[in-house]
């Protein structure tokens, strides 16, 4: 467990760098492991056949936009057993982990009942009958997969928080491990053995195997590691539903959840409309923002690691280590976003010949990862911020930050350039490469404007120290 620091301690930028980077560096190769499950999927099922992936993309997109909006509202227990960790609070942190086991449970029902009826998705997508019954076979798989995600999330929450991401990381890769030869196998079949071709369908069904053996190993680790008495999460079965606590995630993790979610179907949108425009710009356009999706478990494990620390610090009452944690986050995010969106932009032919022979789907994707600079590096930016302000405990207005920049410039705007609705698109931005210009241009606000928000907060932070010190100074009690 990494020792808080001491309260009042002056922190310059390469020591921070030193206290962020053993928590961010499991998040990242987590995440990664997490992300290579559509990876493998993206690769396998585009060998298959164009009609598996286009329905993947569609399947993908519609999972996404069910799962990541109620795991944002489960993630809430993370900046709230942070805190309560700073404070030296275990077993009322414990407490909230309970209480986010039975949030997620309670989630998983409604999930259940979307992703079996995908209807809206289908409609949204144009899918036709073929794509549209790939699309029901997947996601069948995957609503038995979602209460597996969703406990797990809640696990991952509160091992984040009390600074323990290596545990995490690694049941991630288990789970890897354990989905690629079953994905193997089930999408291409292995006759000698009796399993059948199933293409899509297969890949949805390695999924929810692996997260429930995932699951299943982090229930016994919990269990067996001495490491977790202290909270007090076992001895008496599952502490009983807490509505105060219930609500306080509920306070933090509905706002946090819809602003996921903005994010997330600002992108998933894009691949139900992109699908409209015929099976190769979807299958391209899959490609791509699997590559950037891979890109994104950089600053996503910073921002956890700032957001933790930032957490951590607040609930021992530092909060000016807290303010310098986070503007430290910040800039340690946008530095390395930029030298890897630089990276993968020099590289994107070859890279993305590691994902496709077929030289069509290839010369899709390509131009699309034209704005991956601009693109990652407001991503970054965005990301780190808005963790920050969470572990303030300050989720609303980054809500209608996302809604404005992803949906109303990222999404209406890819909207009306990709199929040039106003008749003044240029030929180059027609299509998906119009989406791509109008979402850069929507994370570009978000970035800039969570930013600033950020600054906001953290200069009230500076004035409410600056005033404690005063009155501390004059002899009056600190606040």
């Amino acid at each position: 467990m990494t020792a808080p620091a001491l309260p009042g301690r002056a922190h310059g930028f390469a020591e921070d760098v030193r206290r962020i980077a053993p928590l961010a560096w499991p998040v990242v190769i987590g995440q990664v492991a997490v992300l290579a499950f559509n990876t493998i999927d993206t690769v396998l099922v585009g060998r298959h056949s164009p009609a598996d992936l286009a329905a993947f993309a569609v399947g993908a997109a519609a999972y996404v936009t069910v799962f990541v909006g109620f795991m944002g509202i489960v993630l809430a227990v993370s900046p709230i057993v942070g805190q309560l960790f700073g404070a030296g609070r275990l077993e009322a942190a414990g407490d909230e982990m309970h209480q986010a086991v039975w949030l997620a449970l309670a989630l998983s029902v409604l999930g259940i009942v979307l992703l079996l009826f995908p209807q809206p998705f289908l409609w949204i997508a144009k899918a036709g009958p073929d794509i549209a019954e790939r699309v029901h076979g997947y996601l069948r798989a995957l609503a038995v997969a979602l209460p597996a995600s969703l406990l797990f999330t809640a696990f991952r929450g509160f091992n984040t928080a009390v600074s323990r991401p290596k545990v995490v990381m690694l049941l991630q890769i288990g789970g890897l491990v354990a989905k690629l030869p079953l994905s193997i196998a089930l999408v291409f079949g292995v006759p000698a053995w009796g399993i059948p071709e199933l293409g899509v369908t297969g890949a949805g069904i390695a999924t929810a195997v692996a997260l429930w053996i995932q699951l299943l190993l982090a229930c016994v680790m919990m269990r067996r590691d001495a490491f977790y008495d202290r909270f007090r999460l076992w001895g008496r079965g599952l502490h009983a539903p807490n509505r105060q606590a219930l609500w306080g995630l509920l306070r933090l993790g509905v706002p946090m959840g819809a602003a996921i979610l903005i994010e997330v179907t600002g992108f998933s949108m894009m691949a139900l409309l992109i699908s409209r425009l015929g099976t190769l710009p979807v299958a391209g356009h899959q490609i791509a923002v699997n590559i950037v999706s891979l890109m994104f478990m950089l600053p996503l494990g910073l921002a956890n690691a700032s957001g933790t620390l930032v957490a951590q610090r607040i609930g021992a009452g530092d909060l000016a280590d807290a303010r310098r944690l986070g503007w430290h986050g910040l800039l340690l995010g946008g530095l390395l976003a930029a030298v890897l969106g630089m990276v993968m932009f020099a590289t994107r032919e070859p890279v993305i010949a590691l994902y496709t022979r077929d030289a069509a789907v290839a010369a899709a994707a390509f131009p699309l990862l034209a704005w991956v600079v601009v693109f990652h590096l407001a991503d970054a930016l965005q990301t780190v911020a808005a963790f920050v302000l969470r572990a303030w405990r300050i989720a609303t207005l980054p809500m209608f930050i996302y809604a404005g920049s992803l949906w109303g410039i990222g999404l209406v705007g890819g909207y009306t350039l990709g199929f040039d609705l106003t008749g003044a698109t240029p030929p180059a931005l027609r299509g998906a490469p119009g989406f791509w210009a109008a979402s850069t241009a929507g994370l570009v606000v978000a970035g800039v404007a969570l930013t600033l928000f950020m600054r906001l907060v953290l200069k009230a932070k500076a004035e409410e120290l600056q005033q404690r010190a005063a009155g501390q100074a004059a002899g009056q009690p600190a606040a």
